[in-house]
């Protein structure tokens, strides 16, 4: 899945291409979300993670004996949220869909590819690289992408934050 164009069937306003940009844009930005999990039991977990976006797919380090990699083993639906400080005050704007996570071996091919070409630094320092039960976290978005507050007039926002600030889009 690629967070770049929508669904064709969906006939996608220019609009909802747009905002897809913009979301995609505003992802690739930061570096910080929260990725929920659902335990065997069904018990959520939420933690907060440093990400990396490459291709469509954000790439998370973890150890695969975490709660996060035990989690993902048995069920890779997971949730993601990501928080954007845009106005010094107010909430801030978020960014949150469903995605499914991949479990990806420190040896994987994909991996040593992307941290040749530099594409994981952000998440492969700190002797990240040298954690024997390491292993990265492929998290792909499926399905919708729901936002709050970007894309929309500041100053509508401001006038009805209830009614102005949330936007979905389908993905392809």
């Amino acid at each position: 899945m690629s967070l770049a164009t929508a669904k064709p069937e969906a006939s996608p306003s220019s609009d909802d291409a747009a905002q897809i940009r913009r979301v995609t844009k505003e992802i690739e930005k930061r570096s910080f979300l929260t990725l929920a999990t659902t335990s065997p039991k069904g018990r959520p977990h939420a933690a907060g993670v440093i990400y990396e976006a490459v291709g469509g797919a954000l790439y998370i380090h973890t150890m695969r004996n975490s709660r996060k990699g035990r989690n993902i083993a048995d069920n890779p639906h997971v949730g993601v949220m990501i928080s954007i400080r845009k106005m010094p005050v107010g909430p801030p704007f978020t960014i949150q869909f469903q995605a499914t996570a991949e479990i990806l071996d420190m040896d994987d091919p994909r991996i040593v590819a992307l941290i040749e070409d530099g594409k994981l630094k952000a998440i492969a320092g700190h002797g990240a690289l040298e954690e024997p039960d390491g292993s990265f976290l492929k998290i792909t978005p499926s399905g919708r992408i729901h936002s709050y507050g970007i894309g929309v007039s500041l100053l509508g926002l401001i006038r009805d934050p209830l009614h102005v600030g949330a936007r979905s889009v389908d993905l392809e």
